[in-house]
């Protein structure tokens, strides 16, 4: 089994758990951010249906789409740039920390970094000290 078939076992056993389901609808969304090297929009995503998958997917079920699996910790959307990418932490149980997104200006290429809690309660302590808002 490859790598990207078990991130979409794990998805659905995470939503199963959840009492949710991994739809067939989803499960593309999923695996195309999945084989994605760079974080796609939702139109992207229409596109890459339409094309790849010969699926013809609406505007709003592609944003409702990725509005569950952003709540479910499956994908992650980048503000900056309303673009969306698939959570690096797939396999594992684990409670995220804040998600940190080192994007390449020249390849697009991103890398998600996880910041420990503890670094932004720091952080937040030393604004505090400095008479900072938080």
């Amino acid at each position: 089994m490859n790598t990207i078939d078990s991130l979409i076992q794990h998805a659905e056993l995470h939503c199963s758990q959840q009492g949710k389901r991994l739809t067939t609808k989803r499960k593309q969304v999923l695996l195309t951010l999945l084989h994605s090297k760079r974080a796609l929009s939702a139109y992207e995503l229409i596109d890459y249906a339409k094309t790849e998958l010969g699926e013809t997917l609406q505007a709003m079920s592609v944003y409702r789409i990725l509005e569950f699996l952003e709540g479910e910790h499956l994908v992650h959307k980048l503000n900056t740039s309303n673009k969306f990418i698939a959570c690096a932490h797939i396999h594992r149980d684990c409670e995220h920390g804040v998600p940190q997104f080192l994007i390449c200006c020249k390849c697009d290429k991103i890398v998600e970094q996880t910041i420990p809690p503890s670094t932004i309660t720091n952080l937040e302590s030393n604004a505090e000290q400095e008479a900072l808002p938080s």
